[in-house]
């Protein structure tokens, strides 16, 4: 039988979105001239329709299913990511230059979110057969077993960072694809070059693009005083800079977190979110609920996405089979990551990344990928229980 919890757990969270959908949108929809049941109702349909894919999912056999899903999700996504910038206007939404969503039947679908299902079950799978002990290998022997992979991963950061101009995905990708590395048998020493390497081209991908310097320096202007403090004046000096160029983002976030304290203000009582954040309940809705309900508001639901991550790591500790193993470490780490990029980028201790919060922002891909993933888990799940009951 599946995992139960898991499967109450992520319903919990979805439930919760459902709500902020409607307490946070207040000013959105009066911009857009909806109503104001528009962002709440749409999140309705994704989240129903969420729960029943993960029920569905997890009545399959994962013996006949678990492969062709994860493959069909790799090599779809990647073919729709690839041909985006081809696609006439009508068929996929621009922002910034960047073509990131395909629309279908009045919705907007993103090709990424289902590409890093897929991408993770590819590594699981592969990793399981390629990867193993890395006894009497040396660093070089390594990188010759990584090569396949590392190329993959480039072609994938091309397409998502260049093409969509998207870095955010990448840096939630690539911190995953590292640790699922460590997962499945890579040395410490493998696993620190490779993470140095990474920030080297983190920094590169940063200088390629203005509006990415242009957000470092607006996130250094709102960081850099608690910072510079611990340097000498001298030096201090030096890194500095204007503060004219604070993110005024940031500075709302950070007050609404403020503004909200123990208990919060109460559901829909917020006012940040009447115009000083753009769209609270997609990006800032850790701010929103923080205003809204209060510390203990954000305590409650880390404590369910914590509740939900042991759950998922359990189903990984008790797999015999390494590709369950890692395809279910995957989606932990993938969610983990997710989540800590944006709670550290709305209380400004990175850069924002334009990452949502799983389960809990509002978008419809978002929250469908994953429950695509939760429901492979699930799925996966019972034969990890049957291979205990042998």
């Amino acid at each position: 039988m599946a995992d139960k919890k898991l499967f109450t757990l992520v319903s919990i969270l979805i439930a919760i979105s459902i709500i902020l959908a409607y307490s946070l949108s207040s000013y959105t929809t009066l911009l857009f001239e909806v109503n104001e049941f528009h962002f709440a109702m749409r999140q309705a349909i994704f989240g129903i329709l969420s729960i029943f894919i993960i029920w569905g999912l997890a009545q399959l056999n994962p013996d006949k299913w678990l492969t062709p899903i994860g493959f069909t999700l790799f090599i779809g996504s990647t073919i729709l990511i690839i041909a985006m910038p081809f696609l006439p206007e009508f068929l996929v939404s621009a922002v910034g230059g960047a073509k990131r969503w395909i629309k279908l039947f009045g919705f907007s679908l993103a090709p990424v979110e289902f590409f890093k299902i897929g991408f993770i079950y590819f590594l699981a799978w592969s990793f399981s057969r390629k990867l193993g002990d890395h006894k009497d290998m040396n660093l070089k022997d390594e990188f010759k077993r990584f090569a396949p992979y590392a190329l993959v991963f480039l072609v994938a950061m091309f397409m998502i960072a260049f093409v969509q101009n998207d870095l955010g995905q990448v840096v939630v990708l690539g911190l995953t694809l590292l640790f699922m590395l460590m997962f499945a048998g890579s040395s410490f020493r493998f696993f620190f070059t490779l993470l140095s390497s990474a920030l080297i081209f983190f920094v590169f991908f940063i200088f390629t693009a203005e509006h990415r310097i242009v957000r470092i320096k607006s996130w250094w202007a709102s960081a850099q005083d608690t910072i510079l403090s611990f340097l000498p004046e001298s030096l201090a000096s030096e890194l500095r800079v204007p503060t004219e160029v604070v993110p005024y983002q940031i500075g709302h976030s950070l007050n609404a977190i403020s503004n909200g304290g123990f208990f919060g203000i109460g559901i829909a009582n917020g006012t940040f979110k009447l115009g000083f954040l753009s769209e609270v309940h997609t990006d800032f809705v850790l701010a929103g609920l923080a205003e809204e309900f209060g510390f203990f508001g954000i305590v409650f639901v880390v404590f369910i996405f914590m509740w939900m991550l042991q759950r998922i790591f359990k189903i990984a500790n008790r797999s015999g089979d390494a590709h369950i193993y890692l395809f279910s470490i995957g989606i932990g780490l993938m969610l983990s990551f997710a989540f800590l990029v944006n709670a550290y980028g709305i209380s400004g201790i990175t850069p924002i990344k334009g990452i949502s919060v799983p389960f809990i922002s509002y978008g419809g891909s978002a929250v469908i990928a994953a429950s695509i993933g939760i429901g492979m888990i699930l799925m996966a799940s019972k034969k990890v229980n049957m291979e205990r009951e042998k």
